[in-house]
């Protein structure tokens, strides 16, 4: 059964939806008195999605579906929720995230559910696990998940990793024929039920191709009414150039256009922020289908790769490690990673948060100027030397944002919060990692942090951007809202205590004041605690 739906569907479905909803109406799945509900959720204050005027009601559930909103559905169900006092929403649904094979390692999906998330869309920043050797298409990846897992799924197509499969690592033009490759295969990925393409412009070899081959694209993309995530080439000192770049794709093709984590990086552009909503709001008045998400948090996550310019991605990792091994090359390559370490704040505020090799790991949670001062060497020689032992695979957290600029895009009325995370579980290996806290904690921050506590909208509207709006940019059929009928992805949660827990520091830490949270109708988290169920279906 397709998972999708026109943006027209959706809106008259939910402007129906809406004013039946203002009528106390159960909707035509109403059971009748001999039936039973599967489950029944009682007492709780019912915030539908919609952005609209919460209000006291039952939710009756039956074959994973809403089968009744109404004030009262009495007690005719093989389960009963109580959420008395608490805030009963759709599940919260996560528009930008790396959740791919992470979800092999952690099928339960513990680090999302237990924060509200029913819902993870994957294969962003222009890396997704196909097509490739490992996986030739999303059909092989998909069958690779285990049977069950915790949260719904589905993924973009990421152009870095469709250019690398089809022309290579390489900084070079793709051929007229490998550009009609690239766009059968990206139709293929878009029948097997890929959401639309990503970018990582600020990547290899993504950030290769010339904005005309990336058009071409999204014209594919557009004919499936798919979404055109970017993170963009530049989010600092080009970050206007950078938004305008997107905006322009987006026209020149007609695809539906989402910037990914919107922010204006390093403290020599944190004013930029209104410049960047200006550019957003006027290709909207264009008439371009444009939206944004952002993190609820001031440090970024990335690879310590990024370090190294572009020119000197190029290749396979060995050349790489060859250039930083040539004292000239290695030179240049530093200057430019000092410049950039500058305009970051200095060493003090990059932490390093993965490495593999066993003598390393002790960098993991320490500042590059902690990591300095245990091994003493200056920078530049350290941050060599670690990208050399760990073949260029080292991540970093890096604080370079405002709370200012992240409260005036996650309020604004075409942002939406999402993590730039991924599924993490406290057990096993993932357990060992040093994540971004927003791995564990964007929804609930939002919601507490922002919503509650600095009062930046009422906690209808912080719902519908965790809900309805995510779902109408993914054209996602029967999700985002409380609707009878639609698929039951439903939230319990105390709005007087939800907060996220996670630090940098200890990140694999669950959110606080999460009750219940149902996918498809399944009970997956009850009274705080995450059962072993798994509700979790691929959306294509």
């Amino acid at each position: 059964m397709s998972s999708k739906i026109s943006r027209r569907e959706f809106i008259k479905s939910s402007a129906i939806a809406g004013a039946a909803f203002g009528l106390g109406f159960a909707g035509p799945g109403l059971l009748k008195a001999n039936n039973r509900f599967d489950t029944i959720i009682k007492g709780g204050v019912i915030y539908n999605g919609e952005g609209g005027t919460p209000f006291m009601g039952e939710i009756g559930i039956k074959d994973g579906k809403i089968s009744a909103v109404a004030s009262s559905l009495g007690d005719s169900a093989d389960k009963i929720i109580e959420a008395y006092g608490k805030a009963v929403s759709p599940g919260f649904i996560d528009i930008h995230t790396h959740t791919d094979g992470n979800l092999i390692q952690a099928p339960l999906g513990d680090s999302r559910i237990m924060q509200g998330i029913t819902t993870d869309i994957g294969g962003n920043c222009g890396d997704s696990p196909f097509p490739g050797k490992k996986y030739g298409n999303l059909e092989e990846f998909q069958a690779a998940l285990p049977n069950g897992i915790g949260v719904n799924y589905a993924t973009f197509t990421g152009q870095g990793t469709l250019r690398e499969f089809v022309v290579g690592d390489k900084d070079v033009r793709c051929t007229t024929g490998q550009l009609e490759q690239m766009k059968k295969i990206l139709a293929a990925q878009m029948e097997q039920g890929s959401v639309g393409i990503s970018c990582g412009l600020e990547y290899t070899p993504g950030s290769y191709a010339t904005n005309d081959e990336i058009v071409e694209l999204c014209k594919v993309v557009a004919s499936y009414d798919g979404l055109f995530a970017i993170h963009m080439r530049n989010e600092d000192d080009r970050v206007e150039e950078s938004v305008a770049e997107a905006i322009d794709i987006a026209k020149r093709s007609g695809a539906r256009l989402q910037i990914s984590h919107l922010k204006a990086q390093n403290a020599a552009n944190w004013y930029k922020a209104p410049a960047l909503l200006r550019l957003i709001e006027g290709a909207e008045a264009q008439g371009v289908d444009i939206a944004f998400d952002r993190y609820p948090y001031t440090a970024f996550s990335t690879g310590m790769s990024s370090f190294i310019p572009l020119d000197k991605r190029d290749g396979t990792k060995d050349e790489i490690i060859a250039r930083l091994k040539d004292s000239q090359v290695s030179q240049q390559i530093g200057e430019y990673a000092m410049s950039r370490i500058k305009r970051l704040g200095g060493p003090v505020n990059v932490v390093v948060t993965s490495c593999s090799n066993d003598y390393n790991k002790q960098f993991i949670g320490k500042s590059v100027e902690e990591c300095c001062k245990m091994t003493g060497k200056d920078p530049w020689p350290f941050i060599r030397d670690l990208l050399i032992e760990e073949r260029v695979s080292v991540s970093i957290i890096g604080f370079a944002m405002t709370e200012e600029n992240a409260s005036m895009f996650l309020s604004h009325r075409l942002g939406m919060p999402a993590s730039d995370g991924s599924v993490y579980s406290p057990e096993g290996a993932l357990g060992q990692t040093m994540p971004h806290p927003r791995s564990y904690g964007t929804f609930p921050r939002f919601l507490g942090k922002y919503c509650r506590d600095e009062k930046l909208m009422e906690l209808s509207k912080a719902v519908q951007k965790c809900s309805s709006l995510p779902a109408s940019r993914l054209r996602l059929k029967e999700r985002g809202s409380l609707i009878p009928g639609y698929f039951a992805d439903i939230v319990v949660f105390d709005p007087e205590t939800i907060i996220d827990t996670a630090t940098y520091a200890q990140p694999h830490q669950f959110a606080a004041g999460i009750n219940d949270v149902l996918v498809n109708g399944v009970h997956t988290v009850s009274n705080g605690m995450a059962l072993e169920s798994r509700g979790g279906i691929l959306l294509v």
